[in-house]
């Protein structure tokens, strides 16, 4: 089991910008991929962005690609999430997930067998 503990939401404006941490903990030797996903009041839980924990290589969704960016620090088995240019679109509950077992792409929320608690951002016009 790995657990999760996330930080950095808040209020920001449009056009701010504004990073998230996870770090993660107890069985944290098996994790394959971290990721972020975000749910929007009324909308399905949508990814954002991962990153496999052997070779370092990112994937994000088109909505946010070239805005935000995802980093590691293995030292501290902590995942960032830089955010850039917030939109108002952007305003969700943001939620880091691991991942402990294989699986092809880490882009689905079934990929994810663990979650954190999710932090609030909210991007005002």
């Amino acid at each position: 089991q790995v657990q999760l503990v996330e930080s950095g939401g808040g209020l920001v404006q449009a056009g701010d910008s504004l990073r998230l941490s996870c770090a993660a903990s107890g069985r944290s030797f098996s994790i394959y991929a971290m990721g972020w996903f975000r749910q929007a009041p009324g909308k399905d839980r949508e990814f954002v962005s991962r990153i496999r924990w052997s070779g370092g290589s990112t994937y994000y969704a088109d909505s946010v690609k070239g805005r935000f960016a995802i980093s590691r620090d293995y030292a501290t088995n902590t995942i960032y999430l830089q955010m850039n240019s917030l939109k108002p679109e952007d305003t969700a509950v943001y939620y880091c997930a691991a991942a402990t077992r294989g699986s092809l792409n880490y882009i689905r929320s079934a990929d994810f067998g663990s979650w954190g608690q999710g932090t609030q951002v909210t991007v005002s016009s």
